[in-house]
C-alpha cells in the first residue's frame, strides 16, 4: 500500500516562496519506479496539474500558469518529491496534492496524499 504525505504548506504574502515535500512510503515498492507529480485544486475550480517529473529525474513538464516560477525535483534516495514555489501569487491559493505513477502506466496517477493548504495573500 502506497502513502503519500505532503508538508510544507501555509499562508505567504505575494512574492514570496514556499518548498513543499512529499514523502512516499510503501513496503516492498520501490520510489525510484514512480512518476510523481503535484496537482492542486482552488475552490471552485477544477483540478490542475502542476508539476511532474519522471523516475529518474531526467524530464519535468509543468503547467502554464507555474512554468518558470514553480520548480519540481525528487531524491529518489530519500523516498521524497519537491516542489519549490518562486515569485507566488494569489491565484495559487489552492490545495496542492502529490501523486505517483507507475512506470507501466506513467500518467496514471492512481496514488494520492491528503493535501496541503496554500494560501497566498496579496
Amino acid at each position: 500500500q502506497i502513502q503519500l504525505s505532503e508538508s510544507g504548506g501555509g499562508l505567504v504574502q505575494a512574492g514570496g516562496s514556499l518548498r513543499l515535500s512529499c514523502v512516499f512510503s510503501g513496503p516492498g515498492r520501490s520510489f525510484s519506479m514512480y512518476r510523481m507529480g503535484w496537482f492542486r485544486q482552488a475552490p471552485g475550480k477544477e483540478r490542475e496539474m502542476v508539476a511532474r517529473i519522471t523516475s529518474d529525474t531526467a524530464s519535468a513538464d509543468y503547467g502554464d500558469s507555474v512554468r518558470g516560477r514553480f520548480i519540481v525535483s525528487r531524491d529518489n534516495g530519500q523516498n521524497m518529491a519537491f516542489l519549490q514555489m518562486n515569485s507566488l501569487k494569489s491565484e495559487d491559493t489552492a490545495v496542492y496534492y502529490c501523486a505517483a505513477a507507475s512506470y507501466e502506466s506513467p500518467y496514471d496517477f492512481r496514488h494520492w496524499g491528503q493535501g496541503t493548504q496554500v494560501t497566498v495573500a496579496s
